[in-house]
């Protein structure tokens, strides 16, 4: 089966500074940007708006302003946080299209994925050594699964663990029809291998914004 594949680069922004800029180097070139954001307690450091209270955050949930590039963008929203049935509510009226949920987050997560799912695409991101059972009780609720392609989350820049490779192929032969999305670790050498084994989007951040030139990096990945 021939699948589309979906470039997403991904911006975890220490400040709302970083997020503008960032965005702005690639706004018009793709569909969707993925935000990832971290709590500082699921993942080790806090990224914006968690890192510490912030009058631009408060403004986009006031509708006062937009994230950046929302004209011209959809968003995905990483959620690397405990408690997400708390902050949910939050990013959809932020403006997310899409929302990512980790398994492995304490909360209720079964609460969080309900509260959103009749109004933007809900995704579950497993870690690489998580059990593919653990998607069975949310498997109807949810549009995408997201692979980490990396052992710790909250970063970029960490190395590729090609355990992930396998991990896509079995999702896709058990789940056919589903979105496989694989973010951390993603590189021009590795991002054919996952195209192989059935992923459809690919989120990559470092390989894009950490390059010496941005825009033609995420066109090298476009060509794939």
């Amino acid at each position: 089966m021939t699948r589309k594949i979906e470039i997403i680069p991904a911006v975890l922004p220490h400040d709302f500074a970083e997020l503008e800029d960032k965005i702005s180097s690639i706004v018009g070139m793709v569909k969707t940007v993925q935000i990832d954001v971290c709590d500082g307690q699921f993942t080790p450091q806090a990224s914006w708006p968690y890192r510490k209270p912030d009058e631009n955050f408060r403004k986009i949930l006031d509708e006062e302003n937009g994230l950046p590039g929302w004209e011209k963008l959809d968003f995905e929203i990483d959620l690397m946080a405990n408690r997400p049935e708390e902050l949910v509510a939050d990013w959809l009226k932020a403006g997310a299209a899409r929302l990512v949920i980790h398994a492995e987050s304490n909360g209720d997560i079964a609460k969080a994925i309900a509260a959103v799912e009749n109004d933007l695409e809900v995704g579950l991101a497993l870690n690489i050594e998580m059990p593919l059972e653990i998607l069975e009780p949310r498997i109807s609720q949810i549009k995408f699964i997201q692979c980490m392609g990396i052992d710790k989350i909250g970063f970029q820049g960490r190395d590729f663990d090609s355990k992930v490779i396998a991990k896509v192929g079995l999702i896709r032969e058990k789940y056919p029809e589903m979105i496989i999305s694989v973010d951390g670790g993603v590189s021009l050498e590795n991002a054919a291998g996952l195209i192989e084994a059935g992923a459809s989007r690919l989120v990559i951040g470092s390989a894009i914004f950490e390059s010496d030139n941005p825009v033609e990096a995420l066109n090298q990945f476009k060509k794939m």
